[in-house]
């Protein structure tokens, strides 16, 4: 009878308190994100079909269209397809980057329209950004390289510029009110000063 080896029982990885809160800081943000389905691209003859790898078009359709806060056929369209041509590989759409682009989009979290085509450009701009960085990293000569280089640079001041477009337009509605303070001390010195977010004066404006 032959003999059988017995094989030792692999023991479970046992995570470090740091990976085990890293694990579920990540649960926490996944649990909160709606899904968002998968672009899959065919090529026929020439032509590109995106299409979304979702068992029920319609869900599939809204999950992202809520996701990109697009509010119509035309809309959902456009954008999808903007980002599509940006994201090719030899002359074809590559899938996974036109999926990270719209990844892209949807985690910036655009609350309405303008937002969202607002978050589709800087998804475009990040991408070429990074094209750029690999090209300036292949450039094989200093003449290249400095091409390259202004780009990028021109390219991470445009993102900046379009980080603070998103911020200011979100602030849109956040007005600073100054209420002036007066105080009337003994013998009828009048102190006035600006009433600060924390109540009290910045400066004596008079005496």
């Amino acid at each position: 009878m032959a003999n059988r080896k017995s094989k030792a029982v692999a023991k479970p990885y046992e995570p470090t308190p740091l990976e085990r809160k890293a694990v579920a800081s990540y649960k926490s943000r996944e649990k909160k994100v709606a899904p968002l389905p998968a672009f899959v691209a065919t090529t026929t003859d020439g032509s590109v079909r995106l299409d979304l790898d979702h068992p029920d078009l319609m869900t599939g359709y809204t999950l992202v269209a809520e996701a990109i806060k697009s509010n119509s056929l035309d809309y959902f369209t456009g954008c999808t397809s903007a980002l599509a041509s940006v994201c090719q590989k030899g002359g074809q759409v590559d899938a996974p980057t036109l999926n990270y682009a719209v990844a892209m989009v949807a985690g910036i979290e655009p609350r309405d329209q303008l937002e969202s085509m607002l978050a589709t450009q800087m998804a475009a701009v990040h991408l070429a950004t990074m094209d750029t960085a690999r090209r300036m990293a292949t450039s094989g000569d200093l003449a290249r390289y400095e091409a390259f280089d202004r780009s990028f640079n021109k390219l991470a001041r445009t993102f900046a510029a379009q980080i603070e477009a998103l911020k200011r337009y979100r602030s849109k509605g956040v007005q600073r009110v100054i209420v002036e303070r007066v105080t009337v001390e003994k013998g009828g010195q009048a102190i006035v000063g600006n009433v600060t977010h924390g109540g009290g004066v910045d400066e004596e404006n008079a005496r």
